[in-house]
């Protein structure tokens, strides 16, 4: 399968890039692509690419959701998206492409994420009264506040609760509600990605934590979702769907 690299320049893509060239799951490198400065080996742009590619992996930039989903449109090429901090309009641009092609949409491409969201879901529903807290770490370079990944498992407990309120940082003074679930970001040093839930009822608390020990599983997750996707019809998919196939 051949992958064009979208965003080959920085940290992720980079590692995306080592591991398609070295052929991790059955891909090869199409092309590798970084719009912003130089990097050896690398177009400039995505128009530039004229060759065959099974699917695009982006890791770059929310900004350039728009020349992203354009271009793969035009192409009919399935593309994953693993860049986060899109905004409303980026977003919709996202839902817009799904209906002409597979289209894989993620915040976060560790599967061990939506696993975490589902054990959250069995707990908040065995203990309905239980409050809940969710800690998110990562690197002191991190734009988005709440992480995506942290969003992900607040909406996967928010099925089972679906009145609970979100309390993003608890900037003001005064009781917690019963139906609020705290989340709390901490941006540190180089840590790569950790999320901790703590469910209390008042005579027992239960902890459930997923820390990510390098960043090279995110580049191997997006790698699956390519292989996962490029089998599918026109449509937006996740890391639900991707995990519900196994």
């Amino acid at each position: 399968m051949k992958v064009l690299v979208n965003g080959a320049g920085g940290h992720m893509g980079s590692i995306l890039r080592r591991l398609v060239e070295e052929g991790n799951q059955g891909t090869e490198l199409a092309a590798a692509v970084e719009s912003v400065g130089k990097v050896e080996g690398a177009l400039h742009s995505l128009e530039e690419f004229h060759g065959e590619a099974d699917c695009i992996v982006d890791f770059s930039h929310p900004a350039g959701t728009k020349t992203l989903v354009e271009y793969a449109v035009k192409k009919d090429i399935p593309l994953v998206i693993a860049t986060t901090g899109q905004e409303e309009a980026e977003n919709t641009m996202i839902h817009e492409a799904a209906k002409h092609i597979p289209v894989f949409f993620a915040h976060n491409m560790a599967v061990a994420a939506i696993l975490v969201g589902e054990l959250c879901k069995t707990v908040a529903a065995a203990f309905p009264d239980a409050d809940i807290e969710i800690l998110d770490y990562h690197h002191n370079r991190k734009v988005d506040v709440p992480s995506g990944t942290a969003l992900i498992i607040a909406n996967a407990i928010k099925e089972v609760r679906p009145n609970a309120t979100y309390n993003i940082g608890r900037p003001e003074n005064g009781k917690r509600t019963k139906e609020e679930i705290g989340i709390h970001s901490l941006r540190l040093g180089n840590v790569v990605g950790t999320h901790e839930i703590i469910f209390d009822t008042g005579t027992q608390m239960i902890t459930i934590k997923h820390e990510a020990k390098d960043r090279a599983m995110f580049a191997e997750g997006a790698i699956t979702a390519a292989v996962f996707l490029v089998k599918q019809k026109p449509g937006l998919y996740t890391m639900k769907d991707l995990v519900a196939s196994v």
